[in-house]
């Protein structure tokens, strides 16, 4: 087995431990290896002689290295292909937003310049989902919590990271403690609160029941694509083992735990989910959320995502942008539920959702994964 991660939080605490060390000097040895990439373990200051001893035999500054970098056309996009210790890769998606540049209520938005990374929880993916790249390298292996925390380390060197999205290569929920421990990483010296971070995930009902606990005030994203569980069979292999019934339940006693939003992503397949019965079913599913939250404003978020092609992997066609806002009109108008498009960014370094698959480092085929801004799907109306 090879060094571990300094941000393997879990287990710098436990050798730390063992070695008799004051766990209170690991956030501030964090800190300064995040400030010095590429410092030396003796440059840090005031750590007991014993520390320095553990970390050289143990851990390294960073496990993981950038391969390269993408910068889309559209100016606002970067993609890092990250190698991890055992020569696998992973993407992470730099994704930068300027509220001013929209409007809210008709004004001019508030705030100003703002960055999302959206990042991978494991190399390849078990769900299978056939709309999805990611699915067709079959599952290779989880990412440790340092590898994840690791991609917001490499992208905080070249953008100051807001908001952070599980929406990368990887199932998160199936990968339950490394994304638990990275997330509580994450909200200690990078100081990003769990409002900030967004976890997305097809719906593995056992995790999303622990997941309140675990992680309290994390937003919650669901892969949800179809309003009726044959469907969501036909196109999300995964889902037999999740009946729609017992998610929806479990998301009810999320939601009643947690009293967060819950964002439904809902990919627009033409001729499979799109139709306008689709959008009433869709309507009269969640509208088991209402009978819970009344009193709650805008706490169920349907983000609609246009499929992309994904070459010789793909059965499926477009939705036509006719179909898109039809199906987005009746969940607004007769539903009452806040709808949206997603916004693909970084279209021209091949940047669409569900097109995330790594290709032979000496390839270099640059891949990416566009999200709406996560952070006003948050807080506005």
């Amino acid at each position: 087995m090879g060094v571990g991660s300094i941000f393997d939080g879990a287990d710098v605490r436990a050798e730390f431990e063992k070695a008799g060390i004051n766990t209170h000097f690991i956030p501030f040895i964090w800190k300064y290896v995040i400030k010095n990439p590429n410092c030396e373990w003796d440059e840090i200051p005031d750590l007991p002689s014993a520390a320095y001893s553990l970390l050289r035999s143990k851990f390294k500054t960073s496990t993981s290295s950038v391969d390269s970098v993408i910068n889309s056309n559209d100016g606002v996009t970067t993609k890092l292909l990250v190698k991890l210790q055992n020569g696998a890769f992973v993407e992470a998606v730099i994704m930068r937003y300027d509220t001013r540049l929209g409007k809210y209520c008709g004004k001019p938005r508030p705030g100003g310049p703002r960055s999302t990374l959206c990042i991978s929880s494991q190399v390849g993916c078990k769900m299978g989902c056939k709309f999805c790249a990611t699915g067709s390298m079959g599952f290779k292996n989880n990412l440790s919590s340092g590898e994840i925390v690791e991609q917001l380390v490499h992208a905080s060197r070249l953008s100051q990271i807001r908001n952070v999205v599980f929406m990368g290569m990887g199932e998160p929920m199936n990968n339950y403690s490394a994304l638990v421990e990275a997330v509580r990483v994450m909200s200690g010296p990078f100081q990003l609160s769990p409002k900030r971070i967004t976890v997305s995930t097809v719906g593995i009902i056992h995790a999303i029941n622990k997941l309140h606990k675990d992680l309290p005030g994390l937003n919650l994203a669901v892969s949800l694509h179809a309003p009726v569980q044959d469907v969501r069979c036909q196109i999300m292999p995964a889902a037999r083992a999740f009946p729609l019934e017992k998610l929806m339940d479990a998301l009810q006693v999320y939601q009643k735990n947690s009293k967060q939003k819950i964002f439904i992503e809902y990919i627009m397949l033409d001729g499979v989910n799109d139709e306008e019965q689709h959008a009433h079913q869709l309507g009269k599913l969640l509208e088991t959320f209402d009978v819970l939250w009344t009193y709650l404003n805008d706490f169920k978020v349907v983000n609609l995502i246009p499929f992309n092609p994904i070459g010789s992997l793909s059965q499926f066609r477009t939705s036509s942008e006719e179909k898109v806002l039809r199906f987005q009109k009746i969940l607004r108008g007769v539903n009452n539920i806040r709808t949206t498009v997603r916004k693909q960014m970084g279209q021209d370094i091949s940047g669409a959702c569900g097109q995330l698959v790594v290709n032979l480092p000496d390839e270099k085929k640059p891949t990416n994964l566009g999200v709406t801004d996560i952070e006003d799907l948050v807080s506005r109306r």
